[in-house]
């Protein structure tokens, strides 16, 4: 079994990041781990476990991701996963040319959480304190929700941001085939499903095919 540095350092090599990159990853998690025990912004038995269950199964979306300007809308943020993960590698990528991510998080504890990681880590991130279906359109181009809620009730809750060209990006569990079968109501969805690579049972689904904002 490795070590939790040695790990760290396996997992950071699986997503390419840069030794600059891999540094300010290090720096999350001392931020993660350290706030953890004032709020509870992960299970706490996957924090022995925090590059591979969190990091690595968060940063496997990056290469799916469009280029530096793409508007990246991370919805139900809690404790950066995956929106302040990808924000991390996107700066270790394209610096400060690349178009900040937005934060979305209903809870104000979270949402100063992910202030202080985010200045801790030296990215810029917009964060937005807000229920998510009380959103006005933000014209994402890019939706990702890791953990949140069933695709049918994402796609309810997004509803207003929903247009020509949106991608969503989901991290789903076992139980994805069966939340496809109740989007009838996304005829034109197109679905495509990617293994992941941290749960044999898990896959990145990607969503595209939104006509119109779909209010419900």
């Amino acid at each position: 079994m490795l070590l939790k540095e040695d790990a760290a350092s396996a997992i950071c090599e699986k997503l390419g990041v840069s030794r600059e990159t891999a540094k300010t990853l290090h720096q999350y998690v001392k931020t993660l781990q350290k706030w953890q025990a004032k709020i509870n912004l992960v299970s706490r038995t996957s924090l022995d476990d925090v590059w591979r269950r969190h990091i690595l199964d968060s940063g496997q979306i990056f290469p799916i991701l469009s280029g530096a300007d793409s508007h990246i809308m991370d919805i139900g943020s809690g404790a950066g996963l995956p929106g302040l993960i990808i924000a991390i590698m996107r700066h270790g990528v394209f610096g400060k040319d690349a178009t900040p991510v937005t934060l979305v998080e209903s809870d104000q504890r979270k949402c100063a959480f992910l202030s202080v990681a985010a200045k801790t880590c030296g990215v810029s991130v917009r964060i937005i304190n807000d229920r998510l279906e009380k959103l006005p359109p933000q014209s994402p181009d890019i939706i990702t929700a890791r953990a949140l809620a069933p695709a049918e009730a994402l796609l309810k809750l997004t509803a207003l941001q929903h247009h020509e060209g949106l991608k969503c990006i989901f991290l789903k569990g076992e139980n994805v085939d069966e939340e496809l079968t109740r989007l009838k109501d996304y005829p034109n969805i197109k679905v495509k499903k990617i293994p992941s690579i941290t749960n044999p049972n898990g896959v990145i689904l990607t969503l595209t095919g939104f006509k119109s904002a779909k209010i419900i």
